[in-house]
Parts: C-alpha cells; sequence; structure tokens
C-alpha cells in the first residue's frame, strides 16, 4: 500500500507536551467498528464498557532512564547515547547522535567518568554496539545519570521519570513506554477486576522501531523491526480458555496486540515463549486472537496507524482520527485514548 494513504494533518498543538494530572481523566473516544459510530467520554468510562469475563493484556515492561548525554573522551565533543537492546553482559545496541564519529575503540563519558562506553562494534542507521564499563550495580548507575528516551515530538524531560512509567511496570529492558497503558490506575484496575475482568500480562521490550518512520512509499518495502516477546504458561492457559469460552480479549496498546498476534498466529493458540517477532499489521491481516484495543492516537503514516487501520478499516480510522482533531483531543504518548471494539470483517473496503 502507499504509505501516503496513512498521512493526516494534525496541528502542533495538539501533540500533548505533559501527561494529564490524573491519568483517568484524559479524553476517551469509543469507537464500535461494527456500525462505524463513535462517542467521545472520558477514559475511566472504560468501566462502562468493558463485561464480566472480559480479559485485559497489558504490556508489564518497563523503560530504563537510556538516554545518556556525555562527552567523547579522544575530541571533548558532545555525544548522545540511546540503549536499545542489551546484546550480552555490558554490551548494548545503542543509537548514537553524530554517530560518523564513534568508530571501533571511540570512548565515550557520562557524568563525572562514573559511567564509560568503548564502541565494540559499527552498524548502519546510527547505531553502534558499545560496552559499558563501571562500578557497582548498571540500573543504579542508569538511574542516577539517564534520562527518560522520550519521543522527539516531546520537547521537555518529565519533571518525575515515573510520568512515562506505566503504573504496572515490571520488566526493566524498553527504550519506549507502552503509552496506551498510562491511562490506568493502580484504582481503576481494582474498579475493573471487581467488575469480574481478568487482569493477564505479557512483556515486549521496546526497542529502535519506535523511533523510526516508515520511509519506503510502499509498505511492502518497509522492514519491521524485530522484538521480543514473551508469555508464560499461566497467561496462554487463562487466554486458550477466555478464547474457547468466546470472552473477549481486549489488548491495552499496540505492543499488546503485536504479541498476542505473533504467537497466535504463529501456533494457532496462545503458548508460552519468548522469541522474536517481526509481525507487521496493516490493512487486509485478518486479526486472529484481538477482540478489541485500547490505543492512543498516532504519528501519521506510522506502522502503528496502519496496525490500527486494519483492525478497524482505513477509511473509518481515519474519519475518528479527523473527529479527534476536529474535537482537540491530545495526540502521542501524553495524548488521549481510543477504545475499539465490535465485530468486523476484513474486506477489500479497508483499503479504500
Amino acid at each position: 500500500m502507499d504509505i501516503e494513504l496513512f498521512d493526516y494533518d494534525l496541528p502542533e498543538e495538539l501533540i500533548a507536551q505533559s501527561p494529564m494530572e490524573q491519568r483517568d481523566q484524559c479524553r476517551l473516544m469509543v469507537i464500535d467498528r461494527e456500525h462505524h459510530t463513535f462517542e467521545h467520554k472520558l477514559f475511566h468510562d472504560i468501566l462502562d464498557y468493558l463485561k464480566p469475563g472480559d480479559v485485559l493484556v497489558r504490556n508489564n515492561t518497563k523503560v530504563i532512564p537510556a538516554r545518556l548525554l556525555g562527552v567523547k573522551v579522544e575530541t571533548k565533543g558532545a555525544v548522545e547515547v540511546l540503549l536499545l537492546k542489551q546484546l550480552e553482559n555490558d554490551t548494548w545496541e545503542c543509537l548514537v547522535g553524530n554517530a560518523k564519529s564513534v568508530k571501533v575503540g571511540s570512548h565515550c563519558s557520562f557524568g563525572n567518568g562514573e559511567l564509560t562506553c568503548t564502541c565494540v562494534g559499527v552498524k548502519p542507521e546510527g547505531l553502534r554496539d558499545m560496552q559499558f564499563h563501571y562500578q557497582g550495580i548498571f540500573m543504579e548507575v542508569l538511574e542516577q545519570l539517564g534520562q527518560m528516551p522520550l519521543p522527539p515530538y516531546i520537547k521537555k524531560q518529565c519533571s518525575n521519570n515515573d510520568d512515562y512509567q506505566t503504573v504496572y511496570a515490571k520488566i526493566p529492558g524498553s527504550a519506549a513506554a507502552p503509552t496506551a497503558g498510562f491511562h490506568f490506575t493502580k484504582e481503576l484496575f481494582q474498579e475493573i477486576r471487581a467488575k469480574g475482568v481478568q487482569v493477564e500480562e505479557i512483556t515486549l521490550n521496546i526497542g529502535l522501531g519506535t523511533f523510526r518512520p516508515v520511509k519506503v512509499k510502499d509498505t511492502k518495502d518497509h522492514v519491521m523491526h524485530s522484538e521480543i516477546i514473551e508469555m508464560d504458561e499461566t497467561t496462554a492457559k487463562e487466554l486458550n480458555q477466555a478464547k474457547a469460552e468466546g470472552r473477549r480479549i481486549i489488548a491495552i496498546g499496540t505492543t499488546s496486540v503485536r504479541t498476542l498476534e505473533s504467537i497466535y498466529q504463529k501456533y494457532g493458540r496462545f503458548q508460552a515463549t519468548r522469541e522474536a517477532t517481526r509481525l507487521y499489521i496493516e490493512p487486509g491481516y485478518q486479526y486472529l486472537s484481538v477482540d478489541a484495543m485500547i490505543t492512543n492516537f498516532h504519528l501519521p503514516k506510522s506502522t502503528l496507524l496502519e496496525l490500527v487501520s486494519a483492525f478497524a478499516g482505513r477509511s473509518f480510522t481515519l474519519a475518528c482520527y479527523q473527529e479527534a482533531v476536529n474535537q482537540r483531543y491530545r495526540f502521542f504518548s501524553f495524548g488521549d485514548a481510543m477504545f475499539i471494539y465490535g465485530k468486523h470483517q476484513n474486506s477489500p473496503a479497508d483499503k479504500e
């Protein structure tokens, strides 16, 4: 498909720059993909659309303060290093600013030398393998020296690192947050469980793909990034039982969607696994596992907008986005949310 089919006009002032003070008081567009209708609510109203027996699936990844600002030891020039993926022990794949000057053997220093790294591998598109050197526990050093890796459209660092973290974050390793989860509070989850809704967890540590726009005209030429997905035995068993009983499986965020669909597509059921996925979802894709999803409003011409369009239909999805613009919704990571539900049959019309 032509990536231009997923473009839309967004006034810059609608890009949210900070989170809501009360997470569950953001706006919620409730979308019925079967009848092509939408309603305007607050996020806490999600309770009215959840039913006993539903299963909510959330990504329990935890964002690490992966953005390091320091100097190149050899030149004293400024350097920015973004940790993306741990390769082994203290070696990480990193995205490096002005990477051409960072070659194998180059050294970088952060803080007052409490943390240093050496380039041990050069990769394309600004990627470098960096081996880190420090005293003590790496994650504790990173907490002291690192910043949260906010997307480039957010212009100011968070005053509190927890602002860019879900309340259920548990497994460290992400270079970005599963932002659809920002709208939940611990109290809201208590209310959800009290209603008879199950809550299950999977893990997908978010990496470079979040920062990579689709640069090709034809989406078939886009190379999807690889991410590690993980599901345990208990979750697999609970989800298979829900599926067998015809209960709804509702994904919180596109990372949960990709995890659930990757596993179900490969095995024909939910299964405990830890493996890489490159699943690329665009209109025409047949959803197998997910019955409804909670998601934010995504960037134009992004794989995430394609994923949502595959679920609700491209034309209708873009109509909902236009309505959100008209109603002055807040967009992207700290923005407002959508809840998409209802039966849907993929058809050629989805690509119109």
